[in-house]
């Protein structure tokens, strides 16, 4: 009798002890499809909308909104980015922001550019440039009228703080009007999508 009932209350500590430990465990809620920690998407391969743009070195944003800009002398007038650094000399205007950077220069001449011109003068003056590279000399037309362009490739000046050099994606513009040749060179770290930005500034060029 002492050993059934010794054995009945052994079971019955064994139920008290695995029902203590059942309990003890919590279920794990399932993740729902197609989200992230992140945040990054809310939908099986879809964006989230109110995510941050990111955007590579040099990009300038859709967003970015452009002032006009007209010299001391006169001339000319064109739009640039808002909040981008200016500086004047008598002749050149240059505005920068980290990696992209606008130059607005004006001479006399009293012939025309041409792309034979170009290529044989201007060029050749460009090939100085550390790692400069030719892409293409052609003739666009912007707002103002033809304007003959040439892309190539150089190196970057030294990063002041980390001393490393880069490759720039640069178009520069010629257009002239009555002895008067201004140059708009634009430059970008190599890879930038700023096709439309460049178009923007160079089709808000006026002769005044």
């Amino acid at each position: 009798m002492r050993s059934s009932r010794r054995m009945l209350v052994g079971v019955g500590v064994l139920a008290v002890v695995l029902a203590a430990c059942g309990s003890s465990k919590t279920a794990t809620p399932a993740s729902s499809p197609g989200t992230t920690t992140g945040g990054s998407t809310t939908a099986v391969g879809g964006p989230n909308p109110n995510a941050k743009e990111v955007l590579p070195p040099g990009d300038i944003p859709d967003t970015q909104v452009y002032v006009s800009y007209t010299p001391t002398a006169g001339g000319y007038s064109l739009s640039y980015p808002q909040g981008w650094a200016k500086r004047e000399t008598a002749s050149v205007t240059t505005f920068n922001q980290i990696f992209n950077t606008i130059e607005v220069a004006t001479t006399k001449t009293v012939v025309a550019p041409t792309i034979a011109s170009a290529r044989s003068t201007l060029s050749a003056k460009l090939s100085s440039l550390p790692g400069f590279k030719l892409i293409k000399v052609d003739s666009v037309m912007r707002t103002a009228g033809p304007a003959i362009r040439i892309v190539y490739n150089a190196t970057s000046a030294p990063d002041p703080v980390t001393g490393k050099k880069g490759t720039l994606d640069v178009e520069r513009y010629l257009l002239w009007h009555n002895g008067t040749l201004v140059t708009i060179t634009l430059s970008g770290a190599h890879g930038s999508d700023n096709v439309d930005p460049w178009k923007k500034v160079t089709n808000s060029f006026a002769w005044k």
